[in-house]
């Protein structure tokens, strides 16, 4: 048994990287031609671009996961049951149940390791990517100088009109208000620096509003310093110009918290989270799917045929699921259960169809 195991093992793993070669290549070939129209531009030369999109390489690999895994999978069962191989297992023993079995255990072996290289390499490099492209091209890089922005932080709205590399800001402005929302401080600063636990300003202007009597009176204050403790770090800042699909999960928790304290909407950044999480789910959805197709009769038509459907459709169960979290944040539906909901029917469903195949 463990011999038939490493066997499959051996079998999806060998067509899992065999999809990921050919669509790695896919895309460097199609992103190369796009660089190419910027190569001359500065110092960017086409060693450059191609560096530009070997470091991209594990975003790609972790954005496509769902698919490649999937087609993968599905390609080296479909080799073993083209060659007679999972009939001679199913002969000697192995239930269709089993066998199912092991392909999701290896499945989502590639799931986790993929997740690791997602979550803690892709980051650095695709950042390191970009950084490296703006140096090349003579621009200044977008990580060190960034727009400005606002932030509510509790009662305090704070405005910063340049932002450099999320530790150095010019033009600040907090606004202090009460539980009423009444104005109750205005702090300016040209300069101030932001050490991760609070804003550290130089030079600053207090304008503290006075609104008891009928009058509002405003009276101002000039200190050589001035620190502002706040709750967020440079992490979120560094978020704020970034869409929540090109955000670390942990930095996706850390804004939805953030942002649920400040009682603002997070409903855009939970979908993404739950999207995320539900991968391994959606995935187990897609290749049982698929699997009844592999194990389907071939009377009526080819296996290669079966495959290839049981692939479209496991697709396109993939992009039904995306539509029908959109559609679930549109309509103010809940957004784990519009995630969820569709892999857990369409699991249950397949389980069913699986197991009475099995019996048969």
């Amino acid at each position: 048994m463990k011999i038939r195991d490493r066997y499959i093992a051996k079998t999806l793993l060998t067509s899992t990287l065999l999809v990921l070669v050919v669509w790695l290549s896919i895309y460097s070939f199609f992103n190369f031609l796009a660089e190419l129209n910027d190569v001359g531009k500065g110092g960017y030369t086409i060693l450059a671009a191609f560096k530009y999109i070997v470091l991209q390489f594990p975003e790609v690999a972790y954005n496509q996961a769902l698919p490649v895994i999937l087609l993968g999978c599905i390609l080296g069962m479909g080799h073993l049951a083209t060659t007679s191989q999972l009939l001679i297992f199913r002969v000697s023993g192995a239930s269709i149940l089993r066998i199912t079995a092991v392909t999701l255990k290896n499945a989502f072996i590639f799931v986790f390791l993929l997740i690791i290289i997602g979550e803690f390499l892709a980051p650095i490099s695709s950042n390191f990517a970009k950084n490296s492209q703006a140096k090349d091209m003579g621009n200044v890089s977008m990580s060190i100088n960034q727009k400005g922005f606002w932030i509510r932080d509790g009662d305090n709205f704070i405005n910063v009109e340049r932002n450099i590399d999320g530790k150095v800001f010019s033009g600040v402005t907090i606004i202090e208000v009460n539980s009423s929302n009444t104005i109750q401080r205005v702090i300016k600063s040209e300069n101030a620096i932001f050490d991760g636990d609070s804003i550290n300003m130089n030079s600053s202007e207090i304008f503290s509003i006075d609104n008891i009597s009928s009058f509002d009176n405003i009276s101002l204050k000039e200190r050589n310093s001035y620190n502002k403790i706040v709750s967020f770090d440079q992490d979120l800042i560094d978020s704020l110009e970034k869409e929540p699909k090109n955000l670390s999960t942990l930095t996706l928790i850390k804004q939805i918290q953030f942002l649920s304290d400040n009682k603002l909407r997070s409903e855009v950044f939970e979908a993404e989270l739950y999207k995320r999480l539900i991968q391994p789910f959606t995935l187990l959805a897609m290749i049982l799917l698929a699997m009844l197709f592999i194990f389907g009769s071939s009377r009526e038509t080819t296996l290669g045929r079966k495959i290839f459907f049981g692939v479209a459709l496991a697709l396109s169960f993939e992009m039904l699921s995306r539509v029908v979290s959109a559609m679930a944040f549109s309509f103010s539906f809940d957004p784990f259960l519009s995630a969820i909901l569709p892999s857990f029917i369409l699991i249950l469903v397949s389980m069913i169809l699986l197991i009475r195949k099995s019996i048969s």
